[in-house]
């Protein structure tokens, strides 16, 4: 675990966007591990969804109510994947979606469910549906903490971010059929979000939950959502395995007095993705074991599938990654990635490497004024910057990792225990 900025008393209430948690004993008894969030009426709401086959029950019951376009309720449990339990397991979740609507006078279909936490095991579900109550009165829009902190499995900590800013919008006059007049108005955005292992989202991220007060219609909701993941939760990796359950929800409460529409959607994406960005790496800093946040940027590459490729390859490398947590500058083991990365008719003599601004290599070969003093120096920090230039084209990616030591094998190896 790498330590972080992220202070969860700094995250802005959300108008019409609350959140309440409560103790469920799901897994652990006294753990406060079941979060329920209700929207306004009338909210716009945007996911992605882990893109593995065997995706969780919730998953399933999950997609199929974002297609009623009423979402009023997410619920989110910890402890359990609800994943691999077949029909079990979607009973389980319609069962809990069923509670839900009962408790509040919603229809089911606007209530979606969400787990995290052991695959392969059945729910209690008797002990989550006693502890819906307790989480609906505890209802509040201040409900972002004790929300962070209510869905997280092995984090360490709980992650969040928010931003209040001002940007052009437009509004009615005093005549409600009259034009539309430009203003500045105020929008927040808040998001929290978990995740420390089994991270290596595909159009997702393990569970990320945010929210905005701005009116936002659904197809604009979404193009925000995919275009600030993909540049975001979808650059990360820490072990390279996409879990059964990710999902990332944005929800759109149009409690407050801006309107997104084509003239601003640029700005308010641009501002969605920086604090995607913020809590995607908060989730790399957190990875498990982890001892090194380590960003890995690939340059001149002839396309940005080739870059990103190439970043994956080195991120993804188990021999990398240890060398990273021993602060070995073993650069050979990034050159043999590289190597493998799947590039067509690379040309060895035009790529170069740098670490921490040290060049290590330059011309595909050691570079002439490189010393392993001055490697051993570049390994030192907690964040590691590596530039990898295929010299081959005007193309960029960056992808965010971490390395790989003990204390993940441990971590994951008593997780059941």
């Amino acid at each position: 675990m790498i330590s972080d900025n992220c202070g969860l008393n700094l995250l802005h209430p959300i108008a019409g966007f609350s959140l309440g948690t409560t103790c469920a004993a799901i897994k652990t008894p006294g753990r406060r591990d079941l979060v329920i969030m209700k929207l306004a009426k009338g909210s716009k709401v945007a996911a992605l969804f882990t893109q593995n086959a065997f995706c969780a029950a919730p998953v399933l019951v999950a997609k199929r109510a974002l297609q009623s376009g009423c979402t009023r309720y997410l619920v989110v449990n910890t402890g359990n994947a609800n994943a691999g339990t077949g029909e079990r397991g979607v009973q389980h979740a319609e069962l809990t979606c069923q509670e839900i609507a009962k408790l509040t006078g919603v229809d089911v279909s606007d209530v979606m469910p969400f787990s995290t936490g052991v695959i392969g095991e059945y729910l209690p579900i008797d002990r989550l549906l006693k502890a819906i109550p307790g989480a609906l009165s505890h209802l509040d829009e201040d409900g972002w903490s004790e929300a962070a902190n209510g869905i997280m499995t092995t984090d360490t900590r709980p992650k969040g971010a928010s931003v209040k800013l001002t940007i052009p919008t437009s509004t009615k006059t005093d005549d409600i059929d009259g034009p539309t007049r430009a203003v500045n108005g105020t929008l927040t955005l808040t998001g929290i979000a978990k995740g420390s292992g089994m991270i290596k989202p595909d159009m997702a991220t393990m569970l990320s939950f945010i929210a905005t007060d701005a009116t936002v219609d659904a197809e604009l909701l979404h193009r925000a959502l995919r275009l600030a993941a993909e540049k975001s939760f979808n650059r990360i990796t820490v072990d390279g395995d996409t879990s059964t359950n990710d999902a990332l929800v944005f929800a759109a409460t149009g409690c407050g007095d801006v309107i997104i529409d084509e003239g601003n959607f640029e700005l308010f994406a641009t501002h969605l993705e920086a604090l995607c960005t913020e809590l995607a790496q908060a989730c790399v800093r957190d990875g498990e074991g982890a001892t090194k946040f380590v960003s890995i940027v690939t340059t001149g590459a002839a396309s940005q599938l080739e870059a990103k490729a190439t970043a994956y390859t080195v991120a993804e490398s188990p021999l990398v990654k240890t060398a990273l947590g021993a602060s070995d500058p073993n650069w050979g083991r990034i050159l043999a990635a590289v190597g493998r990365a799947p590039i067509p008719n690379l040309d060895i003599s035009k790529v170069s490497v740098s670490l921490n601004g040290t060049a290590i290599v330059e011309g595909g070969a050691r570079a002439l004024g490189y010393t392993e003093q001055a490697g051993q120096a570049a390994m030192q920090p907690t964040d590691i910057h590596i530039v990898i230039d295929l010299g081959r084209g005007e193309s960029s990616e960056t992808v965010w990792t971490t390395d790989l030591g003990h204390e993940y094998v441990r971590i994951n190896a008593e997780y059941r225990t």
